[in-house]
């Protein structure tokens, strides 16, 4: 035993032991690893924008454990304060009188462009007053005596398609510059998405475009022409599309891995003997052989409904005697948005628990300039929930809570959009503007409209009101 410990003393002194200087540099390399995984969590979590977030995700998926919280599925917008909310109850808004809505087809519906078109094609108008056929063009489907049908309002075919068309594939947090693009390349037009892309939302973490901003860009910078409107029918779509009339719908969205989202689709034609609508989707892409992804009429409309059933339309300047045919009552603004109106009372009388319905008649009342009955819905569709993100894409209840002087539930929603990456919508800062400049905070109020100039420099409604502080 004795020698066997003597030569076991005698390995130990033949083994040099590590220097110091390599253990202490192993260890720091160590707590400079988790110095720096901890360094590059913070800057992935708090610095990047979700553009950057969304490449690096496309590189290193396990980063997604590290994302910014999020409101979980399901989760809604803030509920009003009972002692802040409307007196006008839910059964007022849906028991008043129904809205007399008169004909103005004669209506302007939109300036003139001053602009040359930049296309031949030439649409034919089918309305119910009309014994005409459409002639066929490369971009429809001529109809036969046989597929023609008769609704109270409109003759149209039975089904028609729209050909020629680009399909974009939206970049990152684009589908409105990608479907703009998408509509105007029925018309020749050549330019990418980024061209619009720069008009529409400078900074490009930008999380909306509205209807209105897209509708100025093809007719400012286009020489096509194009307008919106609220409250539309499948049978109108049908019609302008059966005219050979591009049109571009706002939606909600859910595709698969995702929660719910605003999204713009481009219908390229429809089919009542299948009852689809065919689209081009910047997202999704254009479906079998390139021919539009099918989507039922009830799927679309209830999609649809999500944005007061919106919907753009393109065409040329010669032919806007034609669009004001088929809009018939759609032409007027007002009369738009009094269909909307009657359109979501009947929805929310059928069912009380659609919070979209209820949204939709906000909406729609704002439109009408009746802030009152507007703040009354929006606090119902609070109370019976929409999702979290409607407020980063449609605006009514700022408005008409600001009107009613209900400045708290401005600051409610202002709140929860910063909460929930409105931080890059421009309309977050301007609404906050207003409230603190109505309170008397004109400071405050101008780094507001500042940070909404920041996002979009050309957002006149913030710039007229940092003007009209005067500092």
């Amino acid at each position: 035993m004795q020698e066997n410990q003597d030569s076991h003393e005698h390995y130990d002194e033949g083994v040099t032991p590590p220097p110091r200087l390599l253990l202490w540099l192993v260890v720091g390399i160590f707590i400079i690893g988790i110095v720096s995984a901890v360094a590059g969590v913070v800057i992935f979590r708090s610095v990047l924008t979700p553009g950057q977030q969304e490449r690096v995700l496309g590189v290193v998926p396990f980063m997604e454990l590290f994302m910014p919280p999020r409101p979980e599925v399901g989760d809604t917008l803030p509920t009003p304060n009972p002692d802040e909310s409307s007196d006008i109850s839910p059964a007022d808004l849906l028991s008043g009188p129904a809205l007399n809505i008169e004909k103005t087809a004669e209506a302007t519906i939109e300036p003139e462009s001053t602009l040359p078109p930049t296309s031949t094609l030439a649409p034919t108008v089918v309305v119910a007053t009309s014994t005409a056929t459409p002639i066929p063009t490369e971009a429809s489907i001529a109809p036969t005596a046989e597929t023609v049908i008769t609704t109270a309002e409109r003759v149209y075919p039975v089904a028609a398609r729209l050909y020629g068309f680009r399909h974009i594939k939206q970049t990152w947090n684009n589908c409105g510059p990608a479907n703009i693009t998408m509509g105007l390349s029925y018309f020749g037009w050549q330019e990418d998405q980024d061209v619009a892309a720069a008009f529409l939302k400078p900074d490009r973490e930008d999380k909306n475009v509205n209807p209105w901003e897209m509708v100025a860009f093809v007719n400012e910078e286009t020489g096509v022409r194009a307008l919106s409107r609220i409250g539309g029918t499948t049978d109108l779509i049908k019609a302008f599309l059966a005219n050979n009339f591009p049109v571009i719908i706002e939606t909600g969205y859910m595709p698969e891995g995702y929660d719910w989202l605003g999204h713009y689709q481009t219908l390229v034609g429809y089919d009542d003997s299948l009852q689809v609508f065919y689209l081009y989707d910047s997202f999704l892409g254009t479906g079998e052989n390139g021919e539009g992804i099918s989507e039922s009429y009830a799927t679309m409309d209830a999609n649809w409904q999500d944005f007061n059933r919106t919907f753009i339309v393109l065409y040329q300047q010669s032919d806007e005697s034609v669009v004001r045919d088929i809009l018939g009552d759609w032409a007027d603004p007002q009369g738009a948005a009094e269909h909307a109106l009657e359109t979501a009372r009947a929805e929310a009388q059928q069912n009380p628990a659609d919070g979209f319905a209820w949204y939709n008649i906000g909406s729609s009342y704002v439109r009408l300039g009746q802030y009152t009955e507007a703040a009354a819905a929006y606090d119902q569709a609070r109370r019976v929930g929409v999702p979290w993100r409607m407020t980063l894409y449609q605006f009514g209840p700022f408005e008409a809570y600001y009107e009613t002087g209900r400045y708290d539930d401005v600051m409610a929603l202002v709140n929860a959009n910063l909460n929930n990456g409105g931080d890059y919508v421009e309309e977050t800062y301007y609404w906050k503007g207003r409230v603190l400049a109505a309170q008397g905070q004109p400071q405050q109020a101008a780094s507001a409209f500042r940070q909404a100039l920041q996002h979009h420099p050309g957002y006149s409604d913030a710039q007229t009101a940092l003007d009209a502080l005067n500092l």
